[in-house]
């Protein structure tokens, strides 16, 4: 998956729940990214997110298949 071009932010929320829908939405054929801004700024020097905050991209061409899945997601996990 190209890391920057083409890909939305579908998701921000705990390692566990950032698993269990990258794993529902793989089941599906949605190939998934997550990305831990926190850790990655402490990398680079500098503090930058949230610490136990993980986001979950997808391809912007698969949002259309994702929208439904990562509803279901939140209706079942808020």
């Amino acid at each position: 998956m190209d890391e920057d071009k083409g890909v939305v932010r579908v998701y921000t929320g705990r390692e566990v729940q950032v698993g269990i829908l990258k794993g529902v939405l793989e089941e599906a054929g949605i190939t998934s990214m997550v990305r831990d801004e926190f850790q990655a700024s402490i990398s680079a020097g500098f503090v930058n997110g949230v610490p136990s905050a993980l986001d979950l991209y997808i391809q912007e061409g698969d949002l259309a298949a994702a929208e439904p899945i990562i509803n279901d997601f939140l209706k079942n996990n808020a």
